[in-house]
């Protein structure tokens, strides 16, 4: 999977969570939580989305690691090489 297809993996996800969102103008080291105002729910069924989606466990310690846009990006694209080779 190439990084633009994660990355389009997880803004579909986010769009599950967020479908008002305006991802468009997310800043790539900016928390997500503060740009989109979400909750602790909202993230949790965000990481199942992704899981869904992506195929890869993100466990709990791992969770600040998806707090931005790039971060998140580079954590996905990192675990999907990892977990599909």
């Amino acid at each position: 999977m190439t990084p633009e297809q994660v990355r389009q993996a997880f803004l579909e996800a986010l769009g599950q969570i967020v479908p008002e969102g305006d991802f468009g103008q997310l800043k790539p080291d900016r928390p997500l939580r503060d740009q989109l105002d979400i909750d602790s729910y909202d993230f949790l069924q965000l990481v199942i989305a992704l899981h869904e989606r992506l195929g890869v466990e993100v466990p709990e310690a791992d969770y600040q690691r998806l707090a931005t846009l790039q971060g998140a990006l580079d954590y996905l694209t990192a675990a999907v090489r990892s977990a599909h080779p």
